[in-house]
């Protein structure tokens, strides 16, 4: 039965896990935040994800923490794929809630785009906020 369970809220990379992806023409930023304070922005455009921090993160650079991954303030970080830090924030699409959600709200499975603006506001695995902008 526990078997069954983590199966079911497992987001594993097995071949019954649904693969998403980037669109190429998909486009958003977002901006990530905390106690008010714009963090950092990630942006979508071109089949490409892109984060970087923002003027006012590195101004009080010594209140908060670095995120994980992304240890150099003035780097544009780009990437093909979402970093885990924000895949963290899509849950495992095998969980019937999710599954509920995708199909009421009628949004595309492997669009990780869509999925991220639905799911990925907050996480209880950070206290960070990512707001669509």
């Amino acid at each position: 039965m526990l078997k069954h369970f983590k199966k079911l809220f497992s987001k594993s990379n097995d071949d019954s896990e649904i693969e998403i992806h980037l669109p190429a023409d998909a486009k958003a930023t977002f901006e990530l935040k905390i106690d008010k304070v714009v963090i950092g922005k990630l942006v979508c455009e071109e089949g490409e994800w892109k984060f970087m921090y923002t003027d006012e993160f590195k101004e009080l650079r010594n209140q908060y923490n670095h995120i994980a991954g992304f240890s150099n303030l003035d780097k544009v970080y780009s990437n093909d794929t979402l970093w885990p830090f924000f895949q963290t924030r899509i849950p495992g699409l095998k969980q019937p809630a999710v599954k509920e959600i995708l199909k009421k709200e009628k949004i595309n499975e492997t669009n990780e785009l869509e999925l991220l603006k639905r799911f990925g506001k907050k996480t209880i695995s950070n206290p960070y906020e990512l707001d669509l902008v």
